[in-house]
């Protein structure tokens, strides 16, 4: 219903009744297909607005398939899948009604993999659904919240997918708010983008091609590591992917190549690495060669 406004009340509201009361059974499918078993918010609105103009909440559910006790009268029925959503005039009388609604939406679920085929925890990846414009993936972020392997209801349509792997375990990262416990964006991003039609759920991996790198600053190879030393990790372009301190930071960094600068003493020394996936490996910076 186009202009539904929603004014939310208590649900003692849905037994305001001078008579009898009626039963609405509710069912949700994606298309034609069969009901959906999880994943599902309903909300129940009184068809007649108040006096402001809302349409009253009287009561929702978050059951699959709920059976509300409503008085007699009339409602709009509006469910919501994920990003889909649905609605529908009903009249409720003394019988029980069964209304199912219709989801013109597919769904999306998304798997991620570290290395291989190695699943990761769904703690460690960030992802983010965008609908995407003519040249421009990332147009519209609809959905900041996807977990993995959750199957996320999507009107049809086309959709860009990107995965940001997270560093739960960094040592040493400088300009991290105290206290924080959430993961920290490392520059593996996989993306992908996919055509959801109404009624299939379609399944999006994205693989991630990283390693865990310990940086040490060394007076010769093997040696041990220098205290109170900084480290900058750029790109071979100059871009900055980390600011690191301490004697044995550590980081997850994307396959490739990169730069890294460190500081010790009001000196600064510099090397070149290569990330190769799954080589979790050490660092070592040569305290040689110093620049001022």
């Amino acid at each position: 219903m186009a202009g539904l406004g929603l004014a939310l009340v208590g649900p003692a509201a849905a037994q305001e009744s001078d008579g009898g009361q009626g039963t609405l059974n509710l069912t949700a499918s994606l298309g034609a297909g069969a009901p959906l078993a999880a994943g599902l918010r309903w909300r129940v609105f009184k068809a007649t607005p108040d006096s402001d103009g809302q349409h009253r909440l009287i009561v929702e559910s978050a059951l699959a398939q709920p059976s509300l006790t409503l008085a007699p009268s009339d409602y709009v029925v509006h469910v919501a899948f994920g990003l889909a959503s649905a609605t529908k005039m009903v009249s409720v009388g003394s019988e029980a009604l069964d209304v199912k609604l219709s989801l013109a939406a597919g769904a999306l679920r998304i798997h991620c993999t570290a290395n291989g085929d190695k699943p990761v925890d769904p703690a460690d990846v960030s992802l983010e659904i965008y609908v995407p414009e003519r040249n421009d993936a990332t147009a519209k972020l609809v959905y900041a919240k996807a977990r993995e392997n959750e199957v996320i209801g999507v009107p049809e349509g086309n959709y860009h997918i990107a995965s940001t792997y997270l560093d739960t375990v960094s040592i040493g990262t400088l300009g991290l708010v105290k206290g924080q416990s959430a993961g920290i964006p490392t520059n593996s991003i996989s993306a992908g983008d996919v055509n959801v039609a109404t009624g299939k759920i379609v399944d999006v991996t994205l693989r991630h091609r990283i390693a865990t790198l310990t940086i040490k600053l060394v007076n010769a190879p093997g040696g041990g590591a220098l205290a109170n030393s900084t480290f900058t990790v750029l790109t071979p372009g100059g871009d900055i992917v980390r600011e690191l301190a301490g004697a044995f930071p550590s980081l997850v960094l994307a396959e490739g190549e990169y730069v890294v600068i460190a500081r010790h003493d009001a000196r600064t020394y510099q090397a070149t690495f290569t990330v190769v996936s799954g080589m979790d490996r050490d660092v070592e910076v040569l305290a040689r060669g110093a620049t001022n």
